[in-house]
């Protein structure tokens, strides 16, 4: 049997209010999105790090974690120390990990606000974490929403990764919205 306009018509208007911006709006969704930064902006905040480092005449690792813990970016300087590689990808996992529950920028503000987990240390043995000054916490300029993590490893202390880390956030700042 084929429709008639009378059942048609009214199928049709059922389809276009189910299509309409309005109609989406208000149909719960089970998908979570979540922030972070795009992959060239990743890599030119490592790269831009190393960059700050070498001109000190310091080779470092610099790593970007992004908001699910994972390296997102990693740039290598010519003569790092193989250790650099997991040390960078630790202070950047730990400025965002430990920065996003307490709500601090660096892991040099963690450690000097005696954060190191719960009172058993449960979390300190996480092989992720380690705290140890060189990792900058990545949030976006306009709301402050955690981004991800930047670490640096492999100049002589880790207050000089440090430096290297918030000089080249500083400068990418705007890129961070």
């Amino acid at each position: 049997m084929l429709p008639n306009a009378k059942t048609v018509l009214p199928a049709a208007a059922l389809i276009a209010a189910l299509l309409s911006p309005t109609a989406r709006a208000q149909t719960p969704s089970h998908i979570v999105t979540s922030q972070k930064l795009d992959w060239e902006t990743a890599a030119a905040l490592a790269a831009e790090a190393v960059r700050l480092c070498a001109a000190q005449g310091y080779s470092v690792t610099a790593t970007v974690v992004d908001t699910t813990g994972h390296e997102q970016a990693v740039v290598k300087g010519d003569t790092v120390p193989l250790q650099s590689l997991s040390v960078s990808y630790r202070k950047a996992y730990t400025a965002y990990s430990y920065g996003l529950a307490f709500n601090k920028n660096t892991t040099s503000e963690l450690i000097a606000a005696g954060v190191t987990g719960p009172a058993n240390g449960a979390l300190n043995t996480i092989p992720e974490v380690l705290f140890v000054p060189g990792g900058v916490t990545l949030r976006s300029a306009t709301d402050h929403a955690i981004l991800g993590g930047l670490g640096v490893s492999g100049a002589p202390g880790g207050d000089k990764d440090e430096a290297c880390a918030l000089h080249a956030v500083e400068k990418f700042r705007d890129s961070l919205q």
